[in-house]
C-alpha cells in the first residue's frame, strides 16, 4: 500500500515532470506536489507492516552492471591530450595511453632463433660415399665420382699415342726475337734458325711489329726425345705482305704472298655547323684526324671567331685499303677551310718534321709560348724575399711547380747557347730564339742537349731537379730580350718557315695531287685486278660477258 500511495501522490515524479516541460519553482512544479502530501504520508504509520521484496540474482546483477556502466560512461578515458594539459582529465588520458602501450608490449612476438636439428656426424667413409655420388665442377678439380682400381684386364700402354699434327698460334712479344718465339712454341733450334734465315731474306725482321700473330702447324716427331718438325707457318708480315712457309720435299720453302693495297687518300668535306668536331666525326673522319685538323687551324687563328656555321671543312687523311679487307688510317695530310665556294685556308703537311705549310709555301704560324713544364706558377717575376739567402732581391724569372724528373720542353725553336753548371742556377740551359730573344731553364737534375745544338718547339731539353740555390724540385724559367731579363709573361713568340726553289715546286705539285682527290673516292669498292679474273672458257660465257668500253 505504501508503494501504491507513493505512486499515486506523484512524490517521485521529477523525471515525468521534466519530460512534460515543468520547470523547477513553477506553480505546477514539485513544490506543489509536495504541498499536497497528507499527514499520514509524511509520518510513517507505526501500525503498518512493511514487507521487504528480495529480487533474484540475475536482476541484482543486471542492476549492478547498469550502475557500473552509467558510472563508467561518465568518465572520459580518452580525452584530447592537446587540451587542459596538467589537469586530472589530461593525466587520466595519459594513463590510458601508457596502459594500452604496455598491453601492446606484452603481446610483442618473440624473435628467438628456431632451433634446428643437430648436424649429422659424417666420418671419412661416409664422406667419400657422398662424393662418389656428386658431380664436382671442373673449376674445382672435377675429382668426384667413384674411383675404381685397375684390374688384371687392364694392360698398360708402352707409350701414349701422340697427335699427328698440332695447330697453334704464337705471338711475337715486345722486345722478343722471332727465333725465341718459335722455340717457345716447340720448334727445334736448328729449324727455327732456318725459318729466320728464310724470312730475313724477304724482309728485315725489325719491320715485323710486336703483337704479330703467327699461325703454325707442327707435324709428327720421329721420337719422343726429338722436337716436332714445322710443317707450315704463315703470318701478316706487313700491311701489304703475307709470308708463308711450307714443307716441300722434306725442306721448308718460303712463299711470299703480296697483298694488293689501295693508297688513295681519304678526303672529307662538310659544313662546319654548330661544332666542327661533331660535324667532321659525323662525316666519317677519324677522331685523331679531327684533333690534328683543329690543332693545325688553331695555330692560324681563333676557331671560335674565325669559323662560321656555313663554312666548310676540308681535310685529307692518309688511308690504305688492303684487298683482304683491312683498313689503315694514317696522319692528317691536308687541312683547309672553304668559304663561299673559295678556299680560305690551305695547309699541307710537308717535310720530315711534319710541319704544315700554306699553299704559298709559308709555314704555319706558331704563336704564344709553350709551357716549359706541365705545372702551375708558384713564384712570378719581380722583387721577393729569397727563401735561402733570407733577404729581398729581384726574382728574374718564373718558378713552375713540378715533380723531380719531369721533362722540360723548349718553348720555341732555337739554338742551345749554354748547357752546363751555372752558379746558383745549378744545371742550366740557355736557348737563343733569334731576334734578340732567349730563354733560360735552371735547377735541372739532368741536361738533355748540348751547346750549339738546334732544338725545336716542344723538344725535351732537360729534366726538373733541385740543383743550385733551390729548396726543392722546381723549374726556374727566365726570358731575355737584348741580353737583359724581362718578364716571361710579357713576351710571345711568332715563328714561320718558308719554302723556296725545288722544295716549293715539289710542295705545290703534291698539293695539287691532293686537291684532285674526290671526297669519298677512297671508300669505293676495291675491284680485283684483271689478272685475277678468270678468262671465259665457253663461247656462251664470251657472249654473256659485258664488254669494256674504252
Amino acid at each position: 500500500m505504501a508503494d501504491g500511495a507513493i505512486g499515486e501522490t506523484g512524490l517521485f515524479k521529477p523525471r515525468d515532470q521534466a519530460e512534460a516541460g515543468i520547470e523547477t519553482g513553477s506553480v505546477n512544479g514539485p513544490a506543489r506536489a509536495a504541498a499536497q502530501l497528507t499527514h499520514s504520508l509524511i509520518l510513517e504509520d507505526p501500525g503498518k507492516l512493511v514487507i521487504a521484496r528480495f529480487n533474484s540474482f540475475a536482476e541484482r546483477y543486471g542492476q549492478w552492471r547498469e550502475r557500473i556502466s552509467l558510472h563508467l560512461s561518465g568518465i572520459d578515458f580518452a580525452p584530447d591530450l592537446a587540451e587542459d594539459i596538467g589537469s586530472v582529465r589530461w593525466f587520466r588520458g595519459a594513463g590510458t595511453m601508457f596502459g594500452l602501450a604496455a598491453v601492446a608490449a606484452l603481446f610483442w612476438p618473440d624473435f628467438a632463433p628456431v632451433e634446428a636439428a643437430a648436424p649429422m656426424s659424417v666420418n671419412d667413409a661416409q664422406r667419400d660415399e657422398f662424393r662418389s655420388q656428386m658431380i664436382m665442377p671442373l673449376a674445382l678439380g672435377g675429382d668426384s665420382g667413384r674411383h675404381m682400381a685397375a684390374t688384371s684386364a687392364v694392360i698398360p700402354l708402352q707409350s701414349a699415342p701422340e697427335r699427328p699434327q698440332i695447330e697453334l698460334v704464337a705471338t711475337l712479344g715486345q722486345g722478343d726475337s722471332f727465333a725465341r718465339m718459335l722455340q717457345r712454341a716447340g720448334v727445334g733450334s736448328s729449324e727455327a734458325n732456318r725459318v729466320v734465315s728464310l724470312i730475313s731474306g724477304a724482309m728485315p725482321l725489325s719491320d715485323i711489329a710486336a703483337g704479330t700473330k703467327v699461325d703454325m702447324v707442327l707435324g709428327r716427331r720421329v721420337s719422343p726425345t726429338q722436337p716436332r718438325p714445322l710443317d707450315s707457318l704463315s703470318f701478316r708480315a706487313r700491311f701489304d705482305l703475307e709470308l708463308a712457309l711450307e714443307r716441300r720435299g722434306g725442306a721448308l720453302a718460303l712463299d711470299p704472298r703480296p697483298i694488293r693495297v689501295d693508297s688513295t687518300p681519304l678526303r672529307i668535306r662538310g659544313k662546319v655547323g654548330a661544332s666542327v668536331y661533331r660535324s667532321a666525326r659525323g662525316a666519317g673522319a677519324p677522331a685523331r684526324a679531327v684533333q690534328d685538323y683543329l690543332r693545325t687551324l688553331a695555330s692560324q687563328y681563333d676557331l671560335d671567331s674565325a669559323l662560321g656555321p656555313n663554312d666548310e671543312f676540308d681535310m685529307v687523311v692518309s688511308y690504305k685499303r688492303a684487298a683482304t679487307g683491312e683498313v689503315e688510317t694514317g696522319q692528317l695530310l691536308y687541312a683547309g677551310v672553304i668559304r663561299n665556294g673559295k678556299p680560305k685556308t690551305q695547309l699541307m703537311r710537308w717535310g720530315k718534321d711534319g710541319q704544315f705549310f700554306e699553299a704559298s709555301g709559308v709555314g704555319e704560324q706558331r704563336s704564344g709560348l709553350l709551357a716549359p713544364v706541365p705545372g702551375r706558377v708558384t713564384s712570378s717575376f719581380g722583387m721577393r724575399r729569397h727563401p735561402i739567402l733570407g733577404y729581398t732581391r729581384m726574382h728574374a724569372g718564373m718558378d713552375f711547380k713540378a715533380s723531380y724528373g719531369t721533362p722540360i720542353y723548349a718553348v720555341s725553336d732555337g739554338t742551345v747557347a749554354f748547357a752546363g753548371r751555372h752558379g746558383g742556377h745549378g744545371n742550366f740551359v740557355k736557348l737563343n730564339h733569334g731576334g734578340g730573344l732567349g730563354t733560360g731553364y735552371a735547377h735541372m737534375s739532368r741536361i738533355a742537349v748540348n751547346a750549339g745544338q738546334r732544338v725545336r718547339r716542344g723538344q725535351v731539353i732537360g729534366y726538373v731537379g733541385s740543383t743550385g740555390l733551390s729548396t726543392g724540385p722546381h723549374l726556374h724559367y727566365e726570358m731575355y730580350r737584348g741580353g737583359k731579363v724581362v718578364n716571361p709573361a710579357s713576351v710571345q713568340f711568332v715563328t714561320r718557315a718558308t719554302l723556296s726553289g725545288k722544295d716549293l715546286a715539289n710542295f705545290k705539285a703534291q698539293l695539287g695531287r691532293l686537291l684532285q682527290v674526290q671526297p669519298g673516292a677512297a671508300l669505293a669498292s676495291l675491284a680485283p685486278p684483271e689478272s685475277d679474273v678468270d678468262a671465259p672458257r665457253r663461247e656462251i660465257e664470251r657472249v654473256d660477258r659485258p664488254r669494256m668500253l674504252r
